[in-house]
């Protein structure tokens, strides 16, 4: 029984070779189309655009203003617009040096008494924050503190030179 199980798998290996190598010798017409499909010219590519170049400007006339540059008028207006300024005589807070998005909430501390939440800046280090503190880029005052959020307001350039109120807020878990 041995023997006749050799011999089968004895025939079947030398069939497996016989087929690997009738597999092997039809290449020859693969190889014959590769060198066709090579030497066939691709289509041809539009030109690259002609680039304009344009004459560059100095503004040399110093009895004139510059026009991309506000004038006296506009600075003064901007400064006595109504409407809400950012202090700027003001000391700087430690969280007013990150932009808002990247703040973390993490948790609160306190109870009746008082709520202060906890703000993980960029590096990793928690900052206690109290009502009426700032963070963010945009001059953002604490206006609410609750478990799960922090509300701010931040002042915000309308385009015009003067400055606008704008709502933001900080939720647990964000981010």
């Amino acid at each position: 029984m041995r023997t006749i199980l050799t011999r089968l798998s004895l025939a079947g290996a030398v069939a497996a070779m016989l087929l690997g190598l009738a597999a092997c010798s039809g290449q020859g017409d693969l190889q014959q189309w590769v060198t066709q499909e090579k030497a066939k010219k691709g289509a041809p590519l539009p030109p690259l655009p002609v680039l304009k170049t344009f004459e560059s400007f100095v503004y040399q006339d110093q009895d004139k203003r510059d026009p991309f540059s506000p004038g006296p008028t506009e600075v003064a207006s901007s400064l006595n617009a109504p409407g809400p300024h950012p202090d700027q005589n003001r000391v700087r807070e430690p969280l007013e040096s990150y932009p808002l998005d990247s703040l973390k909430m993490v948790g609160t501390i306190g109870g009746k008494g008082g709520i202060e939440a906890l703000i993980k800046d960029p590096q990793g280090v928690i900052h206690p924050v109290h009502v009426g503190n700032y963070m963010g880029q945009n001059y953002g005052h604490v206006t609410a503190i609750t478990e799960d959020h922090v509300d701010l307001s931040e002042l915000v350039p309308n385009g015009t030179g003067g400055w606008m109120e704008r709502d933001a807020t900080i939720a647990l878990g964000d981010k």
